[in-house]
């Protein structure tokens, strides 16, 4: 199941330090719970599948009662620790960044064709530890109000799935997430100075 499917939250606290004297080089660590996983319909998974295709494609395991509502659903939640290195202008308050991330799985719930699977924490299906790669962007809305926008992947597994379309065919497939998010910082003791006399282009 790949693509950008399903919604979920992302909230937390942060620190963010300065790194140089004229404040625009930063580094951000942050405590974050994070929900990810994945999610697609009965009507998306089956709607390029027509004739002989539906045989050749469909990984559809037929013992499985098959509900049509919910395909597959994938909960996977973290507390999360990412770490971020930002340059940040500051004139406009916009800054850029890129870091990585470490989360821990707290809660894991699968539904697959429409019904709850026996996965779980404990059953070591998915990988408590998940490592990942960051790209950032910031945006001051109003002084300490900002809007940020990452991606994230992961850069290991937090799954492997044996899957057996054939009888006599295997093919082992790796899980990895993928997450675009978009929040709301507000920062606390973070000096905003008015520049009236900024001329652009200017020095």
């Amino acid at each position: 199941v790949a693509g950008v499917y399903k919604f979920g939250a992302n909230v937390g606290m942060s620190v963010m330090l300065p790194l140089d004297e004229n404040f625009r080089w930063y580094g951000t660590i942050e405590l974050l719970y994070s929900q990810k996983g994945s999610y697609q319909n009965a009507y998306r998974a089956n709607a390029i599948l027509d004739g002989t295709e539906r045989l050749l494609y469909r990984n559809e395991d037929f013992n499985v009662p098959f509900n049509k509502k919910i395909k597959y659903k994938l909960n996977l939640d973290y507390v999360e620790v990412p770490i971020v290195f930002h340059y940040e202008d500051f004139r406009s308050g916009c800054a850029i960044g890129a870091g990585f991330a470490w989360s821990r799985l707290v809660r894991v719930k699968e539904i697959e064709n429409g019904w709850t699977t026996t996965t779980n924490l404990r059953s070591g299906t998915y990988r408590r530890n998940d490592w990942s790669v960051i790209a950032d962007a910031k945006i001051r809305l109003f002084q300490g109000l900002k809007l940020n926008l990452r991606y994230e992947y992961s850069f290991v597994p937090s799954r492997r799935r044996v899957f057996q379309p054939f009888s006599d065919l295997e093919e082992v497939r790796k899980s990895y997430n993928s997450v675009i998010t978009l929040r709301l910082i507000y920062s606390f003791n973070e000096k905003y100075v008015k520049n009236p006399d900024y001329i652009k282009g200017g020095r």
